[in-house]
């Protein structure tokens, strides 16, 4: 669907070992891919390791809902200490290079980063990360504002109230010089949620300039929007 749509560079989100399922470097067919999609303009993304929450149930109301309810347990990186991140980051990286995968930035799943992440991340060589609301350059944290549209697919009921909130944040960012629009491969399982992600795509590229988030943390003019 997104090739359809002309040129436009993508941003690849790879776990290195999902779900503790085995790494990308036995996964061949995997790696050629990716390969072939960085061949043609994309990105890759270190996102995580493993995309578990694995860490100490959380106490506070506040942590538990956004850890256990929310995100379902996948956000990894969401009260990992920060030896711990350093060492995941680490070993994302050092598979990367061994594939020959350029790697510029981070994304932590759920976009849930701790302190500790937030130490490994600044004495990280990477260029950026991102939360749900923007995207940050590193190693300073400079913070641009940039809310993700994205769908909640697991469910009916999910889906239609994604469709409302995603054309409700579509409009409100119109004049914003920024917009990211973030695709699970749930999505690709919904042909209504591919439908309205053609339709949105369709009428978002008629005003503004796909790039990589990797081509705006290394200094791309972030107005790149162009006035209908």
């Amino acid at each position: 669907m997104l090739d359809a749509l002309g040129p436009v560079p993508l941003t690849l989100l790879v776990v290195p070992d999902f779900h503790r399922r085995g790494g990308i470097e036995q996964a061949p067919d995997f790696v050629r891919a990716i390969e072939r999609r960085l061949a043609r303009g994309d990105e890759v993304a270190l996102h995580g390791y493993f995309h578990l929450d694995e860490s100490p149930p959380p106490h506070a109301l506040g942590d538990w809902i956004r850890r256990r309810v929310l995100t379902q347990c996948e956000g990894e990186f969401a009260a990992l200490e920060g030896s711990e991140a350093h060492r995941r980051l680490e070993r994302g990286l050092e598979m990367m290079h061994r594939l020959n995968w350029p790697v510029r930035g981070f994304v932590a799943p759920a976009w849930l980063l701790s302190a500790g992440t937030r130490a490994a991340l600044s004495a990280s060589p990477l260029l950026y990360t991102t939360t749900r609301t923007g995207l940050y350059r590193l190693p300073d944290w400079d913070f641009r504002t940039c809310p993700a549209l994205t769908y909640s697919a697991r469910s009916g009921w999910r889906r239609a109230m994604s469709k409302v909130v995603v054309e409700e944040q579509a409009a409100a960012t119109r004049s914003q010089a920024l917009l990211r629009i973030a695709l699970h491969p749930v999505d690709a399982r919904h042909e209504s949620v591919v439908a309205h992600w053609r339709d949105l795509l369709e009428r978002v590229l008629a005003t503004r300039q796909p790039m990589t988030k990797a081509a705006w943390a290394a200094g791309a003019s972030a107005a790149a929007y162009k006035p209908a």
